[in-house]
């Protein structure tokens, strides 16, 4: 903080205990204010910034324009978890342990390829947004786009 500003707010403040009992009061609400308000600003802003990376990586992922490695983002969290673990209970993980949950991970993986969720996803996608070859637009999807939009603006101008 500049010298200039470091006197300006000394000079506002001073030794705000010295001051009567309403300007306290006055002070103190009135930097309440200030703090709720610029936390709030900055909240919504991170909130609708990392909420549009996650639904725009989402969406990139769905359009194939990006691969998610699903297994290496499991082996990084598993890495993790078990220094969480370790550093909390004071007790490294068995390889008996990393065993099974590498088994539960591969039998996962092998009952989901045979449910072929893929082949549902299709038929759903396509029954509800339109046919193999994109979406078609009705008055439904008009009517939520609108909608998100008024929720969107109604959160941001709150």
């Amino acid at each position: 903080m500049s010298d200039d500003a470091s006197k300006f707010l000394g000079g506002i403040l001073g030794d705000i205990s010295s001051r009567s009992a309403y300007a306290q009061i006055g002070i103190g609400a009135a930097a309440g204010w200030a703090t709720g308000f610029a936390t709030m600003k900055v909240g919504k802003f991170a909130a609708f910034a990392i909420g549009g990376g996650i639904i725009l990586m989402e969406i990139a992922h769905q359009e194939g324009v990006i691969e998610i490695d699903w297994s290496k983002i499991c082996r990084k969290l598993d890495k993790v978890t078990d220094k969480v673990e370790e550093a909390v209970t004071g007790q490294e993980k068995s390889w008996v342990d990393k065993a099974e949950r590498s088994l539960d991970r591969k039998l996962d993986r092998a009952e989901e390829l045979l449910r072929n969720k893929t082949k549902k996803a299709k038929k759903w996608y396509s029954s509800l947004i339109g046919d193999e070859n994109g979406p078609k637009i009705n008055d439904l999807h008009i009517f939520l786009t609108a909608f998100v939009g008024g929720v969107a603006l109604g959160i941001a101008s709150s």
